[in-house]
Formats: C-alpha cells, sequence, structure tokens
C-alpha cells in the first residue's frame, strides 16, 4: 500500500542553491574589465621615444664606423671613463 502524504511541499531544497549560483554568474557577467596605467608604466612608455633617438644614434655611429669618417677624441673617452668611475 502506498502512503501519499498530505501537504507535501514539492520545493527542491537545492534549488535555491543553484539560483545563487546563478546569480553570481550573471553578476560577473555584468561588471566591466578596467584597466589603470601606473605613473611608472606611463614613464616607461616615454623611456622607449629616447631608446628611438638613441637608436639613430647607434645606427649613424654604425654607419660612420662602417665608411671609416669615425675619429673618437681618446682624451674625451678617458675624461668620460674617469667620471663615471669616480661617481660610482
Amino acid at each position: 500500500m502506498k502512503i501519499n502524504p498530505f501537504h507535501q511541499n514539492p520545493v527542491n531544497p537545492y534549488k535555491r542553491q543553484e539560483a545563487k549560483v546563478e546569480q553570481a554568474e550573471l553578476q560577473k557577467q555584468k561588471k566591466a574589465d578596467k584597466v589603470e596605467i601606473s605613473a611608472e608604466a606611463k614613464e616607461m612608455q616615454s623611456l622607449n621615444k629616447i631608446q628611438e633617438g638613441r637608436q639613430e644614434r647607434v645606427d649613424q655611429l654604425k654607419a660612420a664606423v662602417e665608411n671609416g669618417t669615425y675619429k673618437p677624441d681618446a682624451n674625451k673617452t678617458a675624461e668620460n671613463l674617469m667620471k663615471f668611475y669616480r661617481q660610482s
């Protein structure tokens, strides 16, 4: 014999948990991504411009060396080396 209980609540207790998970996923999808660039990163980006200028100078020096027109000043080089090592 089968007994059917009266006033049985057909609510699934896990349904509420599933609804919370779904709602959390929707909240994640609604959030927009934001990117903030720090001052240090902006400074690093400006260094690329400086490096481009340096690269141009290096290319000029390479061309002068290859052509044989580059004549370094030994005294100036020695003075700059001394300044560098005295500062360190």
